[in-house]
């Protein structure tokens, strides 16, 4: 199996052993008097999900927030993951942006990740658990006073978190990104990177991946395909491929911007083009050059990858700016 093939399908699909996860530490960085952060806890049955809120250090009367909610595997708050190499800032960078624009920023680390220790075993994980986390950090933000508006965004496999979360929020989200998020169906996409494997591997997933497709586990799963098919994990995959998100974004009844990289090795321009296509009245950004962490990145593998340990680089330019523009153009 290439390794950088096996690289993207664990950074995009895979939960990597999230019950087992090692507690990750929030990235450190010299602090900006302009902005303050503080700790958020929410309470859930399973344990506690745990976020920083950034704040406009002088805050002159309510300001919109956005949550942002973390993409595919054993993400941070920061859009950081030791077990699959990622160290990339991406989000503590946009909370950055936002704050010094005078917009403030949830975001947390995902269940079972860093401090948001649950006693969840992955064999009980649901697509389900990430939309009732999402949901629940709406609510903190709706009842804090500080706030004139709620906006949610979602990055990879956030994005359809975001969706459904917005969907479910019963008019307390004002309005939604997404970033990178998929056009299709979790299984389709899967299978489509699974043509770039060798013929026994992708042999394999197939027959997985048609059993958890009626429902059925797989108790035995090949070697190669443990990282993103164990048995463990795959009532998760189930639950996950219940939802198109081309057709869950229609549903939403509120401004959408989707914004997509041409360079994302993960979620390519043909699924940023269907969700755009769900509606439209929402606002697309295509940013050339951009790829999955949000940075200028060439199309060539090795070069695109090594941005996703390079905390240092600067979002994309496009990005910020489009994402501000349509914050701050918001009724």
């Amino acid at each position: 199996m290439k390794k950088t093939c096996f690289l993207i399908l664990t950074l995009f699909f895979a939960i990597n052993s999230l019950a087992q996860a090692e507690p990750t530490k929030t990235a450190q960085s010299k602090s900006d008097p302009s902005l303050t952060e503080s700790p958020v806890s929410l309470k859930t049955l399973s344990g506690t999900i745990s976020g920083t809120l950034t704040t406009p250090a002088t805050i002159n009367g309510k300001i919109p927030v956005v949550l942002i909610i973390p993409g595919s595997g054993p993400v941070d708050r920061d859009g950081n993951s030791a077990k699959t190499n990622l160290n990339a800032n991406t989000y503590k960078l946009i909370a950055e942006a936002l704050g010094k624009d005078g917009i403030a920023s949830l975001r947390y680390d995902k269940r079972m990740v860093g401090q948001s220790a649950t006693g969840q075993k992955e064999e009980n994980l649901r697509f389900e658990d990430y939309v009732d986390d999402a949901l629940g950090m709406i609510g903190l933000l709706k009842d804090d006073k500080r706030f004139s508006k709620i906006i949610v965004l979602g990055h990879s496999e956030g994005s359809l978190v975001g969706i459904l979360a917005t969907n479910s929020s019963e008019g307390k989200v004002n309005a939604f990104i997404s970033v990178e998020g998929a056009g299709r169906r979790a299984d389709e996409i899967m299978k489509e990177q699974m043509k770039s494997q060798p013929s026994y591997v992708s042999d394999s997933f197939k027959k997985v991946l048609d059993s958890l497709i009626i429902g059925k586990i797989q108790p035995k799963v090949d070697a190669s395909l443990y990282a993103i098919a164990r048995p463990a994990m795959q009532n998760y995959l189930m639950s996950w491929f219940r939802y198109d998100p081309s057709q869950e974004i229609k549903n939403l009844k509120v401004p959408v911007l989707i914004v997509q990289g041409t360079t994302d090795l993960q979620v390519t321009v043909i699924d940023g083009e269907k969700l755009k296509k769900a509606r439209s009245a929402f606002s697309y950004l295509p940013v050339r050059g951009m790829n999955y962490v949000l940075r200028d990145a060439p199309a060539d593998k090795d070069k695109n990858m090594a941005t996703y340990t390079q905390p240092e680089l600067p979002l994309k330019p496009e990005f910020v700016s489009g994402v501000l523009d349509f914050i701050h153009g918001l009724k």
